[in-house]
C-alpha cells in the first residue's frame, strides 16, 4: 500500500499540462500590452492632475507670472467679498445659466417629441438640428450672431419692415445678455438627440393602454413621458448647467473681451481672464477658478440630492 493518490487520466484523452513558468511570461505579455495602451491616458493625466493641485497652491498666492508666488493665505478670497465686478460676474452667469438652460432644454425635448413621430427624413432633420450644437460656441458663429443682431442686422431689418425701429441688441446692455440666450437656446442639437433616443426606448405598450383607459395627450406626456424620460431629463440638465457655468466665448467675442456694453456680457469666467492673462493676477484668478469649481459642484450636488423627489428608474 502506498501513501497519497494518483489520478489517471480517462483511457483516449490526451493531457497538456502548460508549465507555470511560460504562463507568466504570456500573463506578463498581456500586461505590458495593456499598460502601453493605457499610456496616453496616463501621460493626458499628467497634464491635468499637475495643473490642477498647481492652481490649488496659486490660489492663496500673489503670483503675477513674473515674480515667485508669495503666500498671502486667505487674501484672494477676502478680496473676492470686496470685489463689485466679481459679483457683476456672478450675477451675469447666473441669469445666463438659470434662464437659458430651462429654455433650451424645453425646446430640446419639444423637438425631440414632434421627430419622433415617426417623420420622413429623420436623419436629415436630426443632423440639422444638431449642427448648432457643433458651431454655437465657435468664434465665427458668435461674429455672426454679433451681425445678425446688430445696429444694421438681419433682425432690424426684418423690425423695419413693420415699422419697427429695433435698438443696437448687442450694444445696449438691457439686451445684449438676452442675444446670447437665444444663441444657447439655438444650440439645442446635443441634448435633443438625447431626448431622441430616450423616447426611442419608452414601450409603445405604455401608451395604448392609456388610450384605451381614455387618457389624453397631455396626461400621457405628464403621467408617461414625463417619468420615464425623467433620468435622460436629468442628465442633459447636469451637463447643461456645467457648460453654461463655463460659458467664455460667446462673451468674449461679443463684447470684444471687455465683457461690455455696462459689463452686462461679464461671465464668471471672461473675468477670471481679465484677472490672469489681462491683468497678470494668476493667484486670484486661480482662486476665482476653485470657486466656480466649489459653486458647480454644489449646484450638482443639490441636483442629486433633489433628484430622489422627481428621478424615476424603471428597475
Amino acid at each position: 500500500m502506498t501513501s497519497g493518490t494518483t489520478t489517471h487520466a480517462p483511457a483516449g484523452s490526451v493531457t497538456r499540462d502548460v508549465p507555470a513558468a511560460p504562463r507568466r511570461r504570456v500573463t506578463k505579455r498581456k500586461d505590458r500590452a495593456g499598460y502601453l495602451f493605457l499610456l496616453p491616458w496616463f501621460i493626458g493625466m499628467l497634464f491635468t492632475v499637475v495643473p490642477f493641485f498647481a492652481s490649488l497652491y496659486l490660489a492663496f498666492t500673489d503670483y503675477n507670472l513674473l515674480n515667485h508666488p508669495q503666500w498671502i493665505g486667505l487674501g484672494n478670497f477676502r478680496e473676492m467679498l470686496d470685489d463689485p465686478l466679481l459679483r457683476q460676474s456672478l450675477k451675469v452667469t447666473f441669469i445666463y445659466t438659470f434662464v437659458s438652460v430651462p429654455l433650451s432644454l424645453v425646446v430640446a425635448l419639444g423637438v425631440a417629441m414632434v421627430l419622433n413621430q415617426g417623420i420622413r427624413g429623420l436623419p436629415v432633420y436630426r443632423a440639422v438640428f444638431y449642427l448648432p450644437s457643433l458651431l454655437g460656441g465657435s468664434v465665427a458663429i458668435v461674429l455672426l450672431w454679433r451681425y445678425v443682431f446688430g445696429l444694421n442686422g438681419i433682425v432690424n431689418a426684418f423690425l423695419g419692415w413693420w415699422g419697427i425701429e429695433g435698438p443696437g441688441w448687442t450694444s445696449d446692455p438691457d439686451y445684449a445678455l438676452t442675444t446670447l440666450i437665444i444663441l444657447h437656446v439655438w444650440t439645442f442639437g446635443s441634448p435633443m438627440v438625447i431626448f431622441l433616443a430616450g423616447l426611442r426606448q419608452i414601450p409603445t405598450m405604455y401608451y395604448e393602454a392609456a388610450a384605451v383607459d381614455g387618457a389624453s395627450r397631455w396626461r400621457q406626456f405628464r403621467s408617461i413621458t414625463l417619468p420615464l424620460l425623467s433620468p435622460i431629463i436629468f442628465f442633459n440638465l447636469i451637463q447643461s448647467l456645467i457648460s453654461s457655468f463655463q460659458t467664455f466665448t460667446q462673451g468674449f467675442i461679443m463684447s470684444g473681451g471687455t465683457g461690455g456694453p455696462a459689463d452686462s456680457t461679464m461671465f464668471y469666467n471672461l473675468y477670471l481672464y481679465q484677472q490672469g492673462f489681462s491683468q497678470f493676477h494668476m493667484g486670484y484668478a486661480s482662486a476665482m477658478a476653485w470657486m466656480l469649481l466649489v459653486i458647480i459642484a454644489a449646484f450638482t450636488a443639490l441636483n442629486f440630492l433633489a433628484a430622489k423627489y422627481w428621478v424615476f428608474y424603471d428597475n
